[in-house]
């Protein structure tokens, strides 16, 4: 992930949000506590209408919540590519942009970029997951134009310099060495995503194989920018202190001009059902034994997605969760337990993941999750146990709304993951609606022995012993 200096100050703006003077800045924000400056409460309905959204000739998305809170404005531009985009012996590809992109472009000399946007009090970022590569900017209202301006300068100009290029191979190498392969979590989870995927590209680490970010060509790299950053493969969101009307013109200004893209290649590899349980097993130094479960899920489209998402935080949210209760306070068996899913374009795994104490049994630890999904199946789900789900649920996502960059985010989350941004403005009820049995429903349909891949990792001591 790149990073660039943030401003302090601008931090600070941004984590005040739009919580209105009296409200404690503990509290959770609510429908009611979305405001704007000089204007009586909106509802989150409310809120809904004022975002606006337009196409522009060449096919980029583009998407305005004004919030006149604080006088500063957030930018995601969501570009859709990721690894799940990525082919064999090309892997990586999606992530060394995400770098690449701040190296400059023929018009704006390397690190320009940066000392631009710093110089007029902004901060900017970037990521890349499975399915997206997300460019992100922090700064005062009145740099919007000089944002804009460098952002479709890279959208359009990017520049190639070899030795620009091979710097930066060096640095994700060193990054993929640092962040997985000295991570025994990280290892074993990109080992466990290989062996559950066997068809589909979510097989593929986002970072890249080793070999394939050592023999990346100036002309894949080019071929990977021509095809993928084009205006008609991003969203653009841009949330905070500007009119739609003035955004829409500036946007125009800089990116009309850009030419849309060729047609990309559909991920048309659908994952054939897993017929039986897969395992793995690795050896590494390390104090504590790790287990991670992965069975094969849902994509963020499907309906069940709320059912799954009350089921996750039901699990393992938190203090109160069963797994937490059950593995780690009573049974003492985990040092920590966690779960979750990557809501993507496609069917992605339902996670779960443990942290043994030292000299702890994998074996036995299996038998207790065991235990404990199949009484979740046998014995269902209280009232108390959904209504907290909920809360806690409710509770992230109007935290989330409340600073420009969490709607910033949330809007483009909902636009492109989603596949439409007004999803955001009916997910509370959505939520709200799900029934116990739902939850249920879901957990029956995920939770298949024969769907799951299980992977250890044993430091040798322990190993030797089992």
């Amino acid at each position: 992930m790149h990073h660039s200096n943030a401003s302090a100050l601008l931090g600070a703006l941004l984590a005040l949000a739009v919580l209105p003077a009296a409200q404690a800045a503990s509290e959770p924000a609510t429908p009611a506590a979305i405001h704007s400056r000089g204007a009586p409460p909106m509802t989150f309905a409310d809120a809904g209408r004022v975002v606006r959204m337009r196409t522009l000739d060449n096919g980029m998305q583009v998407i305005v919540w004004p919030d006149h809170s604080i006088p500063a404005v957030v930018l995601y531009n969501w570009v859709r590519v990721g690894s799940r985009n990525e082919s064999n012996g090309a892997t990586g590809l999606a992530h060394f942009f995400e770098h690449m992109m701040f190296n400059g472009t023929t018009r704006h000399a390397q690190g320009e970029f940066d000392r631009l946007i710093e110089g007029n009090g902004g901060s900017n970022n970037a990521f890349t997951s499975q399915d997206v590569t997300v460019y992100q900017a922090w700064f005062p209202r009145s740099a919007l134009e000089t944002v804009l301006e460098l952002e479709s300068d890279r959208l359009a100009n990017l520049a190639f310099d070899p030795q620009v290029v091979e710097k930066e191979r060096q640095v994700v190498y060193s990054e993929r060495r640092l962040r997985v392969e000295d991570s025994n979590p990280a290892l074993l989870e990109e080992q466990l995503q290989a062996t559950a995927f066997i068809a589909h590209p979510y097989r593929i680490p986002t970072i890249g194989w080793p070999s394939d970010i050592q023999s990346w060509t100036i002309d894949d790299l080019q071929g990977f920018y021509r095809t993928w950053y084009a205006p008609n493969h991003c969203t653009l969101v841009l949330a905070g202190d500007i009119e739609p009307e003035q955004a829409f013109r500036l946007v125009q200004r800089y990116y009309d001009p850009i030419p849309a893209g060729p047609e990309t290649p559909r991920v048309k590899v659908q994952e054939p059902e897993q017929q039986g349980e897969r395992r793995l097993t690795l050896e590494r130094p390390g104090q504590n034994p790790l287990v991670m479960m992965a069975w094969h899920g849902i994509s963020a489209t499907d309906p069940r997605a709320p059912a799954l998402n009350l089921l996750q935080t039901l699990l393992a949210g938190g203090d109160s969760s069963r797994l937490h209760r059950a593995l780690v306070e009573q049974q003492q068996i985990a040092v920590d337990v966690g779960s979750g899913w990557s809501e993507g374009f496609d069917p992605s795994l339902y996670l779960v993941s443990a942290t043994l104490p030292e000299g702890g049994s994998t074996e036995a630890f299996e038998r207790a999750l065991d235990a404990e999904l199949e009484r979740l199946l046998a014995t269902g789900i209280t009232p108390l146990e959904l209504a907290r789900a909920k809360n806690q649920e409710s509770m992230q996502f109007w935290r989330g709304l409340a600073t420009l960059d969490g709607k910033a985010r949330m809007l483009g989350e909902y636009a492109v993951i989603h596949g439409d941004y007004r999803k955001l403005f009916t997910a509370p009820a959505a939520y709200d609606s799900v029934t116990a049995e739902q939850v249920l429903a879901v957990a029956r349909e995920v939770f298949q022995k024969r769907h799951r891949t299980v992977g250890v990792l044993q430091p040798p001591a322990a190993a030797a012993g089992q």
